[in-house]
């Protein structure tokens, strides 16, 4: 019987879908997928909901130590380099990209995310944000990028 190894871009592949399901669950485990939650946090002057901000804490902490331990590695273990973007500049589609999805994170309570793990209870404003999600990433393909 022949016995198979897993190339490195199989487990690359089998590693992102590890990671994607953490990401998932940990969203689903700290209620980020409501949209409740993410308005209150929005809401300052309101019933502000601070949990967001702890969320967002636990991640900034996570990757501030994530990245110092990758970084002391030449390479990562599943690729040749590492991936870093180059660019360091600021444009009207970064700006005007940032401020398309503060606009509709605040008016839906979804980010792509939250959005993608909520499917399974899919609701009506749900499928209008999805919808507008893929549509904007459709006119984003339309807008000429700067060389």
């Amino acid at each position: 019987m022949k016995t198979e190894t897993l190339k490195p871009r199989n487990v690359k592949s089998v590693a992102g879908y590890i990671a994607g399901l953490l990401f998932g669950l940990g969203l689903g485990i700290s209620g980020m997928t409501d949209p409740a939650r993410v308005l209150g946090f929005l809401d300052l002057f309101g019933a502000w909901d601070p949990t967001l901000m702890f969320v967002l804490g636990g991640a900034v902490v996570t990757n501030f130590i994530g990245y110092r331990l990758v970084f002391k590695r030449t390479a990562p273990v599943y690729g040749e380099a590492f991936q870093l973007p180059t660019r360091q500049d600021l444009d009207g589609r970064l700006i005007g990209g940032a401020a398309l999805f503060g606009i509709g994170w605040g008016l839906s309570g979804y980010c792509p995310g939250p959005a993608i793990a909520s499917i399974g209870g899919l609701t009506a404003p749900l499928v209008a944000m999805l919808v507008a999600m893929v549509a904007g990433w459709f006119l984003a393909r339309a807008i000429p990028a700067r060389s």
